[in-house]
């Protein structure tokens, strides 16, 4: 079993397409656009547009085997309104203007179990870093503490111990089972670059 893990790059949009598995095929499909706003006709065509038109990728992209099967949108917080209007965040969160977010770490069904989220996070920190981010978030579901076992459709931010075997810490809950996580980004070289998802 080999895990690679590519930058979105607008060439391999049929391979983001394909990390989406059967949610590709349904209209109602979110496509990683729920923390953004967006006046495209649909969700998978905003993401299409996304991902064509980025100055720098929007996300990467897990390949299990030379198939893929895994995608993660690693953008600036503040290209997101449903993360900064979210009052809850804005507890835990400072006004960073240099500051990236995991907004999703999904995984087709067949590839679970094979550390194809970890692979995701880690290549979304390396991604992150490289465009000068100062740190890297995500908003994971603790299901430790969940009193029943959540639907896969609720995991699409990831779950906790995904997070920390790829390196991040807890740095505070919007409420029992859901933690902010972190990963600080201290980047040797300071000249400013492109970040994530600039256009």
């Amino acid at each position: 079993m080999t895990i690679r893990v590519e930058p979105a790059t607008s060439d391999r949009w049929a391979d983001v397409r394909a990390a989406f598995g059967p949610v590709a095929s349904r209209a109602d499909s979110c496509w990683c656009q729920r923390f953004r706003r967006h006046d495209g006709p649909s969700n998978e065509v905003a993401l299409h547009h996304e991902v064509e038109r980025a100055v720098v990728p929007i996300g990467v992209i897990a390949y299990l085997d030379g198939g893929p099967v895994g995608w993660s949108r690693v953008v600036p917080r503040a290209s997101l309104p449903g993360i900064t209007e979210n009052a809850a965040l804005r507890r835990l969160l400072s006004d960073d203007p240099h500051a990236c977010w995991v907004a999703w770490v999904n995984d087709r069904r067949e590839a679970r179990g094979q550390g194809v989220g970890a692979a995701l996070l880690l290549r979304a920190i390396a991604h992150a870093r490289e465009h000068g981010a100062s740190v890297l978030d995500g908003h994971p579901v603790d299901t430790a503490l969940s009193t029943s076992r959540p639907a896969a459709s609720a995991l699409f931010t990831g779950t906790v111990s995904m997070f920390v075997e790829a390196g991040f810490h807890e740095i505070g809950r919007t409420c029992r089972t859901r933690p902010v996580m972190r990963v600080e980004l201290d980047a040797a070289d300071p000249t400013p670059r492109e970040r994530p998802g600039a256009n």
